[in-house]
Protein backbone atom coordinates (compact mmCIF):
# COMPACT_ATOMS: atom_id res chain seq x y z
CA UNK A 1 0.00 0.00 0.00
CA UNK A 2 1.38 3.55 -1.22
CA UNK A 3 2.41 6.01 2.15
CA UNK A 4 -0.93 8.11 1.54
CA UNK A 5 -3.95 5.99 0.58
CA UNK A 6 -5.33 7.39 -2.77
CA UNK A 7 -8.99 6.47 -2.79
CA UNK A 8 -12.15 6.86 -1.77
CA UNK A 9 -12.60 5.05 1.85
CA UNK A 10 -16.21 4.75 3.14
CA UNK A 11 -15.92 7.16 6.18
CA UNK A 12 -18.02 6.32 9.85
CA UNK A 13 -21.40 8.17 10.75
CA UNK A 14 -20.52 10.07 13.83
CA UNK A 15 -22.24 9.84 16.64
CA UNK A 16 -21.51 11.25 20.58
CA UNK A 17 -19.91 8.47 21.53
CA UNK A 18 -17.45 7.88 18.76
CA UNK A 19 -16.43 11.30 17.86
CA UNK A 20 -13.37 11.55 20.02
CA UNK A 21 -12.25 7.91 18.46
CA UNK A 22 -12.78 9.90 14.72
CA UNK A 23 -11.40 13.28 15.55
CA UNK A 24 -8.38 13.19 17.71
CA UNK A 25 -6.13 12.38 15.25
CA UNK A 26 -5.89 16.14 14.05
CA UNK A 27 -3.86 16.00 17.00
CA UNK A 28 -2.21 13.33 16.41
CA UNK A 29 -3.96 11.13 19.44
CA UNK A 30 -5.54 7.85 19.64
CA UNK A 31 -8.91 8.40 22.12
CA UNK A 32 -10.13 5.34 23.12
CA UNK A 33 -12.93 5.55 25.81
CA UNK A 34 -12.05 4.54 29.60
CA UNK A 35 -13.64 3.78 32.94
CA UNK A 36 -13.53 6.79 35.40
CA UNK A 37 -14.16 3.98 38.27
CA UNK A 38 -12.89 1.06 37.57
CA UNK A 39 -10.19 1.68 34.26
CA UNK A 40 -11.13 -0.68 32.11
CA UNK A 41 -10.89 0.16 28.51
CA UNK A 42 -13.94 0.74 26.41
CA UNK A 43 -14.36 0.08 22.61
CA UNK A 44 -16.42 0.91 20.66
CA UNK A 45 -17.28 3.47 22.84
CA UNK A 46 -20.29 2.84 24.68
CA UNK A 47 -21.97 4.92 27.43
CA UNK A 48 -21.33 2.51 30.44
CA UNK A 49 -18.32 0.13 31.69
CA UNK A 50 -19.15 -3.11 30.40
CA UNK A 51 -17.16 -4.68 33.66
CA UNK A 52 -18.32 -2.31 36.53
CA UNK A 53 -21.84 -0.61 34.75
CA UNK A 54 -20.46 2.97 36.04
CA UNK A 55 -21.95 5.80 33.30
CA UNK A 56 -18.51 7.68 33.96
CA UNK A 57 -16.80 6.74 30.93
CA UNK A 58 -15.00 9.75 28.93
CA UNK A 59 -12.75 9.51 26.00
CA UNK A 60 -8.84 8.95 27.16
CA UNK A 61 -5.61 9.10 24.71
CA UNK A 62 -3.85 6.31 24.77
CA UNK A 63 0.19 5.43 23.61
CA UNK A 64 -0.84 4.73 19.88
CA UNK A 65 1.09 1.43 20.37
CA UNK A 66 -0.37 -2.34 19.85
CA UNK A 67 0.84 -5.12 18.17
CA UNK A 68 -1.02 -7.46 15.43
CA UNK A 69 -3.36 -9.80 16.65
CA UNK A 70 -4.02 -11.20 13.00
CA UNK A 71 -4.23 -10.24 9.58
CA UNK A 72 -4.98 -10.88 5.76
CA UNK A 73 -2.86 -9.37 2.65
CA UNK A 74 -5.74 -8.65 0.25
CA UNK A 75 -5.21 -9.26 -3.40
CA UNK A 76 -8.48 -8.33 -4.91
CA UNK A 77 -9.97 -4.57 -5.62
CA UNK A 78 -12.93 -4.23 -4.00
CA UNK A 79 -13.23 -0.27 -4.61
CA UNK A 80 -12.22 1.65 -7.64
CA UNK A 81 -8.90 3.42 -6.65
CA UNK A 82 -7.86 0.90 -4.17
CA UNK A 83 -4.33 -0.14 -4.39
CA UNK A 84 -3.54 -3.41 -3.79
CA UNK A 85 -1.88 -5.62 -1.72
CA UNK A 86 -3.53 -4.27 1.22
CA UNK A 87 -3.46 -5.49 4.69
CA UNK A 88 -6.34 -5.78 6.90
CA UNK A 89 -5.43 -6.36 10.42
CA UNK A 90 -6.68 -6.28 13.56
CA UNK A 91 -4.50 -5.04 16.59
CA UNK A 92 -4.81 -4.75 20.06
CA UNK A 93 -3.41 -1.56 21.77
CA UNK A 94 -0.81 -1.82 24.47
CA UNK A 95 -2.70 -0.42 27.20
CA UNK A 96 -5.18 -3.57 27.32
CA UNK A 97 -4.86 -6.70 25.20
CA UNK A 98 -9.20 -7.00 25.00
CA UNK A 99 -9.26 -3.61 23.07
CA UNK A 100 -8.98 -4.01 20.00
CA UNK A 101 -9.18 -2.18 16.55
CA UNK A 102 -9.74 -3.07 12.62
CA UNK A 103 -7.01 -1.24 10.74
CA UNK A 104 -4.60 -1.37 7.87
CA UNK A 105 -1.09 -2.17 7.90
CA UNK A 106 0.81 0.44 6.06
CA UNK A 107 4.57 1.84 5.34
CA UNK A 108 5.25 -1.80 5.28
CA UNK A 109 5.22 -4.87 2.38
CA UNK A 110 2.63 -6.83 2.72
CA UNK A 111 4.78 -9.89 3.04
CA UNK A 112 6.84 -8.43 5.86
CA UNK A 113 3.42 -8.35 8.29
CA UNK A 114 3.45 -11.16 11.21
CA UNK A 115 1.01 -12.06 13.56
CA UNK A 116 3.28 -10.53 16.89
CA UNK A 117 4.45 -7.31 15.07
CA UNK A 118 4.56 -4.05 16.83
CA UNK A 119 3.20 -1.28 15.24
CA UNK A 120 2.21 2.80 16.15
CA UNK A 121 -0.48 4.84 15.12
CA UNK A 122 -0.68 6.98 12.01
CA UNK A 123 -3.60 8.93 10.82
CA UNK A 124 -5.19 9.90 7.62
CA UNK A 125 -7.24 12.53 7.29
CA UNK A 126 -10.75 12.81 5.60
CA UNK A 127 -12.53 15.92 5.99
CA UNK A 128 -13.30 15.87 9.18
CA UNK A 129 -12.09 11.94 9.99
CA UNK A 130 -8.95 11.38 10.75
CA UNK A 131 -8.51 7.03 10.20
CA UNK A 132 -6.53 5.25 12.70
CA UNK A 133 -3.99 3.48 10.74
CA UNK A 134 -0.79 1.48 11.94
CA UNK A 135 2.74 1.31 10.59
CA UNK A 136 5.47 -0.58 12.04
CA UNK A 137 7.20 0.50 15.28
CA UNK A 138 11.26 0.54 14.80
CA UNK A 139 11.81 -2.36 17.16
CA UNK A 140 10.40 -5.25 15.39
CA UNK A 141 12.79 -7.89 15.26
CA UNK A 142 11.71 -11.21 13.09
Amino acid sequence: MSKDIEFPRPLPALTVDSTAFWRDGARGVLSIYRCQECSYYVHPPVEFCPRCESRKVAAEAVSGHAHVVTFTVNHKQWMPGLPVPYVLALVAIDEQEDVRLATNIVDCPPENVHIGMKVTVRFEPHDDVWVPLFAPRSENVR
